[in-house]
């Protein structure tokens, strides 16, 4: 599923080639990909069409972009996208054939470049949302039905000593932590294996024990992991995640224990262990983040 850095670089080419423009038309292939929305099909429609694209917004992994109203304004609306497992944003030329798993089109005013919203195994969900003016970041708030999900580390708002405050009461594991998006969002499994191997912290490391000074590493290690697979355009397993014009990131190509399972340790040259964790897996060096007496999952 894609993470903070892949659905950020998809709201950079929002930002590029949306912003600013107003919506003339949208047509929905699939019901499925608007199915909550649950007004239906033609409120979904109604709702944009004739609206401009004030900004292009993200908290964690979901992306929204602020509507500006008919008759100018503040925007009172946004267009609300979670990418789920598969699904991708892109912008093409009009007339260019229809992908095969498309499920929604917009068309623009300015009769350039259309967006659409494609999605192979359907897990992906658009709506169009009421916005929380008082809920942040900048003048035109969060849609009401994400005002709840906790800020994301690269989020200039993002409060390090609550966060540390909140996971030493949580009593769980350091990765699940991580992985609770009511503590911090963005943060999914792949980058969550990469900083605590960073900070030299194992998954399994109970919350309430976490120094000060250690939190303070993880988060840095967070925010740099992140950093990078955003300057390498994400991480891209396969073709389902790409950016805005179909183009995969690489930041695959620098991970240092995700997926390495029995490869050396990239610091130490121990064998990368991976152990199945919330029907996932976790991968971690077990000289460099030795496993923690008092474990907790």
């Amino acid at each position: 599923m894609p993470e903070l850095p892949e659905v950020e670089v998809v709201r950079r080419g929002l930002e590029r080639w949306v912003v600013g423009r107003t919506i003339a038309s949208v047509s929905v292939a699939h019901p499925r990909a608007i199915r909550q929305h649950v007004a239906g099909v033609e409120d979904f429609a109604g709702l944009l069409v004739g609206r401009r694209v004030e900004a292009a917004r993200r908290r964690g992994k979901y992306l929204w972009l602020p509507l500006g109203p008919c008759d100018g304004g503040a925007p009172e609306y946004a267009l609300l996208a979670h990418l789920g497992m598969s699904g991708q944003l892109l912008v093409q030329p009009p007339g260019t054939p229809d992908e095969k798993h498309l499920r929604v089109r917009f068309t623009f005013a300015d009769d350039g470049l259309e967006l659409r919203f494609v999605d192979q195994r359907t897990f992906g969900r658009l709506a169009v949302e009421p916005l929380d003016l008082a809920a942040a970041p900048g003048p035109d708030g969060v849609p009401k039905v994400i005002a709840h999900i906790a800020r994301d580390p690269l989020e200039a708002g993002f409060d390090d000593e609550e966060f540390y405050a909140a996971v030493r009461r949580r009593r769980t594991g350091i990765k699940r932590a991580l992985l609770d998006q009511s503590l911090i969002s963005g943060v999914g499994n792949i980058y969550a294996d990469e900083a605590l191997w960073r900070a030299g912290l194992h998954y399994a490391r109970p919350t309430e024990t976490l120094t000060r000074t250690e939190v303070t590493r993880l988060l840095a290690a967070v925010r740099a992991v992140m950093g990078e697979a955003l300057a390498a355009g994400g991480t891209s397993f396969d073709s389902l995640y790409v950016n805005v014009n179909g183009e995969s990131g690489y930041f695959d190509q620098s991970l240092n224990v995700y997926g390495r399972e029995n490869e050396p340790c990239a610091r130490c040259g121990t064998p990368i262990r991976r152990d199945p964790f919330m029907n996932r897996s976790s991968y971690t060096c077990p000289r460099c983040q030795p496993r923690p007496r008092r474990a907790r999952w």
